[in-house]
């Protein structure tokens, strides 16, 4: 399936300002920069320009890669809460994820740990 973000097991967050005019291939080049690695198949990365209304996620499938877009609507004019030290590259889970693109902080010290063995 086309952009299953499902699949993959590693989420980066490329932190700072990303110029969101990037397209596929400056958006690959920022992760060789900033991981000094490809693009692997199980990870995804994600990018947030100044405003932080949009957010654009790269996705390497097995033939060629998949760049997913998401813009807030105007007339709620909410932001994503997205960090902001521009020399990191921060690793989340799912949780993490939903928290970000629900308008949370990545960081949510009261929320409830559940047991692994449940």
């Amino acid at each position: 399936m086309i952009g299953d973000i499902s699949l993959a097991t590693n989420i980066y967050i490329i932190t700072g300002f990303t110029d969101m005019r990037k397209s596929i291939d400056g958006l690959y080049a920022l992760v060789m920069d900033k991981l000094h690695e490809e693009p692997d198949r199980f990870s995804i990365y994600l990018f947030c320009g100044r405003r932080s209304d949009r957010i654009k996620i790269l996705l390497r499938e097995s033939d060629g890669y998949v760049l997913l877009y998401k813009r807030l609507n105007a007339d709620v004019q909410g932001r994503f809460r997205w960090p902001r030290n521009t020399s990191e590259v921060k690793s989340i889970t799912w949780q993490q994820l939903d928290w970000l693109m629900s308008g949370l902080e990545i960081e949510q010290p009261k929320a409830l740990k559940i047991p692994q063995n449940l």
